[in-house]
């Protein structure tokens, strides 16, 4: 039987509306912030003191197999396991909860290795049957991730360490699809009938959720976490929403660390004393999408007129000055998955072509974006000024996350723009998101040749092959605008220069395991 411990539900301004968040690399740099000095496991490697960080969201909810939404698990991140998780530098998949694994000579049987030394935090043993248990919840309440387990016949239990995960197909990235994030999470046998996961929390990671307000998240180390450290004695989660006053405080003293920094800020923050301040290429990609559902939308011409209205350029530079990448695609430039294919230029003579061809005249459009994520209202207040010089007219709607995840779960929109963050494999930076019935894809996209492509390079085990069919679906996904792609960004964080042992990823994985705050 489950035994919650220091479990605090959310107050009402928290209980935000459920709904998917677009929000999800090969030989990035690691970049750490000091020297991670040695320490010894669990409590006694701590220093104490408790971290601050501050980041620019409230998590939607602390279920981890319902939410899609980053803020959530920038503090779920601290407090889950999975079997297995990307490394920091090149994201190639380590032990975490699974100490080793081997699969089958026709690809079909992955067998995997528990550790036996692990408990969650309300003090039950961690074993096979909390992994069969966390998966099967997935699948069978057809949960956020479940596209990811598609190909999952049966999990296998034969002893409290081994698991064995029965295929139907051939699937290469079942690593990324059970590792890749804490949406994979493992969860105590029956947690959903003992918790309210929502807002409560029992995993198996180094800190524990210990308390909840409207401005922030409290977690505390866990004593007999099974890994190195943790080194602090908490880690407490501010949701502040502008970066100048996260900026303000962090230079204060008041916040240790923060990923919302102005991006026009960067290059004279890195040169203050004090701070660390780092920005590395991430596996990140940021888009807007149109409502396929409403007029006149699912014109081709229309979103033709569109892609052509917009100048990319000068949306990433209007909203990370410098700091990202321009790119058509999904996947960014320096990735084995990468395709150089970019078929739209800035031509707002070509766009008014395509409307009048559509004969549209005097269209308006609602841009939803939100204000927990700052660059997309800069974005859409570009995108609206570029798209104005061809006669349209952008509405810019603002919004609390919450409610832009409840306007987009039911279709409530003309466009809205936002990002996919922390992609490893192609999978998950396609899939969902544009075969018809994909749980992500909320634009309404369905294209017969774009499911054949994207579901057999699902299953294809050659990489070369894999890629050549995952090049072939984006060509289908950038010409029929299901997504119109902007730009891959940088990460971009900055801390204390006294906070060591911290590093900096391309996916966005916010860990705090090993940070040191000075005695």
């Amino acid at each position: 039987m489950l035994r919650p411990r220091r479990v605090v539900p959310f107050v009402a301004s928290l209980a935000l509306l459920l709904g998917a968040c677009s929000g999800g690399g090969e030989g990035v740099e690691e970049v750490t912030g000091g020297d991670g000095a040695d320490g010894a496991d669990g409590a006694e490697g701590q220093e104490g003191g408790t971290l601050v960080a501050a980041i620019s969201g409230q998590p939607d909810q602390l279920d981890p197999h319902q939410t899609t939404a980053y803020p959530s698990f920038q503090v779920l991140e601290n407090v889950y396991d999975t079997l297995v998780v990307p490394g920091p530098e090149d994201l190639e998949f380590q032990p975490s909860l699974a100490t080793e694994w081997e699969v089958s000579d026709d690809n079909l049987t992955w067998t995997f290795t528990l550790r036996d030394d692990v408990t969650f935090h309300d003090g039950a043993t961690f074993d096979s049957a909390d992994v069969a248990y966390s998966y099967n919840r997935i699948i069978d309440e057809e949960l956020a991730n479940a596209f990811r387990l598609a190909s999952v016949e049966e999990i296998r239990t034969p002893d409290e360490t081994t698991v064995e995960i029965q295929l139907s197909e051939p699937t290469p990235n079942l690593l990324a699809n059970i590792g890749g994030f804490k949406g994979m999470a493992i969860l105590p046998e029956g947690a959903a009938d003992a918790l309210d996961l929502s807002n409560e929390a029992n995993g198996t990671g180094p800190f524990m959720l210990e308390s909840m307000n409207p401005d922030s998240i409290q977690l505390s180390a866990y004593e007999d976490y099974w890994g190195e450290g943790p080194f602090v004695d908490g880690v407490t989660f501010r949701f502040i929403s502008e970066g100048t006053t996260a900026l303000t405080e962090l230079q204060a003293g008041d916040v240790h660390w923060t990923d919302n920094i102005p991006p026009q800020r960067l290059e004279s923050l890195q040169a203050e004393e004090g701070l660390v301040v780092e920005s590395i290429a991430s596996v990140d990609y940021w888009y807007w999408a149109v409502n396929f559902e409403r007029e006149p939308f699912s014109d081709p011409n229309v979103r033709n007129a569109l892609a052509f209205g917009i100048d990319r350029e000068e949306i990433a530079e209007a909203a990370h000055f410098g700091a990202a990448t321009v790119n058509q695609t999904a996947i960014s430039p320096d990735s084995f998955w990468a395709h150089d294919y970019a078929p739209y230029s800035h031509d707002p003579e070509q766009a008014r072509q395509f409307l009048e061809d559509a004969g549209v005249d005097g269209l308006s459009l609602g841009l939803m974006v939100t204000n927990e994520f700052p660059q997309t209202v800069t974005v859409a207040e570009v995108i609206a000024s570029q798209l104005g010089q061809i006669g349209i007219d952008v509405e810019i709607q603002t919004e609390t996350f919450g409610t832009w995840l409840d306007r987009q779960g039911q279709g409530d929109f003309d466009a809205f723009m936002l990002g996919w963050l922390g992609n490893i494999d192609p999978f998950g930076y396609y899939h969902s998101q544009h075969i018809c019935e994909g749980s992500n894809n909320y634009q309404g996209y369905c294209s017969e040749e774009t499911d054949e492509l994207l579901n057999q390079a699902a299953t294809e085990t050659d990489q070369d092959a894999r890629r050549d069919l995952y090049h072939q679906a984006v060509e289908k996904i950038v010409d029929d605008n299901s997504y119109m792609y902007l730009y891959n960004p940088n990460v971009t964080q900055a801390w204390v220069e006294s906070l060591s042992g911290y590093t900096i990823r391309p996916d966005r994985a916010i860990n705090f395991e090993e940070v040191r705050l000075p005695g």
